[in-house]
């Protein structure tokens, strides 16, 4: 009984096979039937429809200017930025400005204990009175030294003997160097103090700029150690202008020859992606340096058309378009349209092209939509680009429609394709092309 249920089954299931595939494959209406007598009935088999045209998305190519540019990354810094560092060795005793607040010129930005340096100026000041007693005596001590030199000296050979006169001509000597050693200690204490007195105004550090804060690097408490230039564990803080900022772009040797002075950039910031400024090269670094990656680069400083609202941090992370050429009155098309084929798959209407170096493997290519809506592969000659075109310099003209996209259809197209605009439906609503990467067409069999 068990058998005769799955006989039952696998016929019912054969049957809804062929009627499946009698659908699937259908009937045609055919001119003549058997024998080919006219106006008989035939079929033929099916599969699948038609092959659809691709789906692509075009614009026309235009005529106009193209500035040629060159990126480069760098960095944004201020123009005028300070390290303040201690010029003394004493414990900080007051930092009236925290980081991020607002100083100006002459402001108080650091005030250190100056007790010791102030003990150091009052002794100074009694070793320089100690020295100006000492010139007293010491020329108190020439004077009587010459008296008697000169009276010894009245009284030779008469009264005094050889020996007598020059030991009274060593002694004015001696006194007289004890003047000049006197004068020696008084210069040196007069030193001592002028060197004592400006540590103890070195307590106060003030601004040298207008700007902010952007780094503190010590607290109230802590002993500060004299400043060095490029030592970061002296530097208390770091004073900046951030109203006039610079970029320091690196960029590399390949492309510094045409850049120059006067030039005008464009600026992204990593940080503002939706924003970009306008910048002028200042200056061209004529020494090649060697970033911490390795690489070598020409330091450009591009002075920033920063807005007066936007705040820009010290650092930031940003790159230029150094726009180094102008071509003017040009073909132009997008750059994502420009192809590179394989030459020995080009039909060989392209190959015969001038424009095409048959002793290279590929061809630079552009496709463009024929009025009867299918792709002609048209080898170009192109010239320089910017951020999103190429300059097309023979190959095609102003105004034809280049197919720029998407990626996908761009790896498919062929010659004598047949294209249509992504998204075309016909009258009923249903869509014309297929999508790229997608199957079309099929295969049929019998007459149709």
């Amino acid at each position: 009984m068990r058998r005769k249920r799955w006989l039952v089954f696998i016929g019912v299931v054969g049957l809804a096979g062929a009627g499946v595939a009698a659908w699937q494959f259908g009937w045609a209406k055919k001119p003549g039937g058997p024998g080919g007598a006219a106006g008989g009935e035939g079929f033929g088999f099916s599969l699948g429809a038609d092959e659809k045209p691709l789906e692509i998305r075009s614009e026309k190519a235009q005529a106009g200017d193209l500035v040629r540019t060159i990126s480069a990354p760098g960095s944004v810094e201020p123009r005028t930025k300070v390290q303040v560092s201690a010029q003394v060795l004493a414990k900080v005793l007051a930092l009236p400005f925290r980081e991020g607040e607002r100083v100006r010129k002459g402001d108080v930005l650091v005030r250190l204990d100056g007790r010791d340096l102030a003990a150091a100026l009052e002794s100074s000041q009694a070793s320089l009175r100690g020295q100006e007693a000492n010139l007293k005596g010491a020329q108190a001590d020439e004077i009587l030294s010459k008296l008697e030199f000169e009276r010894v000296k009245s009284l030779f050979p008469r009264d005094v003997t050889k020996s007598q006169l020059d030991t009274a001509e060593a002694n004015l000597l001696r006194a007289q160097s004890r003047v000049l050693s006197s004068q020696a200690g008084i210069e040196q204490a007069r030193a001592l103090i002028t060197r004592a007195q400006k540590d103890l105004e070195n307590t106060t550090i003030t601004s040298p700029i207008d700007g902010l804060v952007v780094k503190l690097n010590a607290e109230v408490g802590e002993t500060v150690v004299v400043g060095t230039l490029n030592n970061a564990s002296s530097i208390i803080m770091e004073v900046a202008d951030l109203s006039d900022m610079l970029m320091k772009a690196r960029v590399d040797e390949a492309n510094i020859a045409p850049v120059r002075a006067g030039q005008r950039g464009q600026v992204l910031l990593a940080a503002y992606r939706d924003r970009s400024i306008i910048g002028t090269i200042e200056r061209v670094g004529l020494k090649q340096q060697v970033y911490r990656d390795g690489t070598s680069y020409f330091e450009v400083e591009i002075a920033l058309n920063k807005p007066a609202d936007l705040l820009l941090g010290s650092g930031l992370t940003a790159s230029a378009e150094i726009e180094v050429e102008t071509f003017t009155d040009v073909v132009k098309v997008p750059s994502q349209a420009v192809l590179d084929r394989r030459i020995d798959d080009l039909p060989k209407a392209v190959t015969d092209s001038p424009l095409v170096d048959r002793a290279k493997t590929v061809a630079r290519v552009v496709c463009v939509v024929g009025e009867d809506g299918k792709v002609q592969v048209r080898p170009v000659k192109v010239g320089a680009s910017d951020i999103t075109s190429t300059v097309v310099l023979s190959g095609i003209s102003a105004g034809e429609r280049i197919i720029t996209g998407p990626f996908r259809a761009l790896a498919e197209l062929r010659d004598a394709m047949s294209v249509v605009e992504e998204g075309t439906k016909d009258a009923e609503g249903n869509k014309v092309g297929r999508a790229p990467g997608g199957g079309g067409g099929g295969v049929r069999f019998g007459p149709r």
